[in-house]
């Protein structure tokens, strides 16, 4: 069970079936989160693209908060109809596209289609770190973020980056956000 923080939806609970195997941010980290996120961009003009959007926890918030391009990828198909069927329920189903497959192959399918200004990954927490490395390096290198984008990957709180790109941590308990920004050489062919 979680719930929306804020916007249209704001205190609305959704709980996913107890046979689910899902661990959503939780309400604090996500509040955190939130209020540094709509503190640098405006909710209702950006896109953002959720990694392992298990049921849809942040994509649902980002939606309820005005977001009217959210592309949610899940690999797995119970999770991806959830996400489905709750957008749908919540009036959400033009703001929100669920794409069903595994995150990695997903991203090499789809580089250099779209810019976002937000991607969000949270992998699963037993996610080896050199699958997280990969990650990151997949949308930093194949233009998935726009200028201004941020990469954020939530993750426990004991695993520690060491990138470049790397602009910030925020810890949250046991839970940890950091930040990736594109350098300007990722960014800088975008244009043409």
């Amino acid at each position: 069970m979680y719930r929306i923080i804020s916007g249209r939806w704001k205190a609305k609970k959704i709980a996913a079936p107890k046979n689910f195997d899902v661990r959503p941010t939780t309400d604090f980290a996500k509040e955190a989160l939130f209020s540094i996120l709509e503190n640098k961009y405006d909710m209702q003009s950006i896109s953002v693209l959720d990694l392992f959007a298990g049921i849809g926890s942040i994509s649902l918030e980002f939606a309820s908060r005005g977001c009217q391009d959210v592309t949610s990828v899940e690999m797995n198909p119970k999770h991806t109809s959830f996400i489905n069927s709750t957008a749908s329920e919540l009036d959400m189903s033009l703001q929100v596209n669920v794409q069903r497959g595994d995150v990695v192959d997903w991203l090499k399918k789809f580089r250099n289609k779209k810019s976002f200004e937000i991607v969000f990954a949270d992998a699963p927490f037993e996610t080896e770190e050199k699958k997280y490395y990969e990650i990151i390096s997949l949308v930093l290198n194949n233009k998935y973020l726009k200028e201004n984008g941020v990469l954020i990957i939530e993750h426990q709180s004991r695993l520690k980056f060491e990138h470049p790109n790397l602009i910030d941590t925020r810890k949250y308990g046991n839970v940890s956000f950091s930040f990736f920004e594109p350098t300007q050489s990722d960014t800088e062919n975008q244009e043409l």
